[in-house]
């Protein structure tokens, strides 16, 4: 398993990861469609940045972070296949966001996510995500806001 940076051929991939989870929990939002028809314009090509797990070259997990105007990034767009949740991979996709926030002097990491999912909560509580009050969002799914600061 290894995390890598995104590549353009991983489109098709970090499409199929993120239409398939928030399927199955959720209804596709117009902000989502956006992101994922054009991760190069409305992600990297602002300053974000996306890993991808992948499994013998199979993507299997995934992740972006979405400058925002603050220096700080949101991270969005993460999931790992089902067959590999609860094995580690999501703590190593977010542990990648950390990082390289870190190496650039973000001054937060933000996310905004969904009370019915308690793995995710669990996990961005263990890596140092703290609860915010709510705050306008373009999901209607949101009903969680958390945010790590800087160390």
């Amino acid at each position: 398993m290894e995390i890598v940076d995104y590549r353009p051929e991983h489109a098709a991939a970090f499409k199929a990861l993120n239409e398939a989870w928030i399927s199955k929990y959720f209804t596709l939002e117009a902000k989502d469609r956006e992101v994922l028809d054009d991760p190069q314009g409305k992600i990297l090509s602002r300053g974000g940045k996306i890993f991808m797990a992948l499994d013998g070259g199979e993507a299997v997990g995934c992740v972006a972070m979405i400058a925002m105007s603050d220096g700080g990034y949101e991270v969005a767009k993460m999931t790992v296949v089902e067959t590999l949740r609860g094995s580690g991979l999501g703590k190593k996709l977010m542990q990648a966001c950390i990082d390289a926030a870190e190496a650039e002097g973000a001054p937060r990491l933000y996310l905004e996510t969904n009370s019915s999912l308690a793995p995710a909560l669990g996990l961005y509580r263990s890596m140092g995500f703290r609860d915010l009050a709510p705050a306008a969002t373009a999901y209607a799914r949101a009903d969680v806001f958390m945010e790590r600061r800087s160390t």
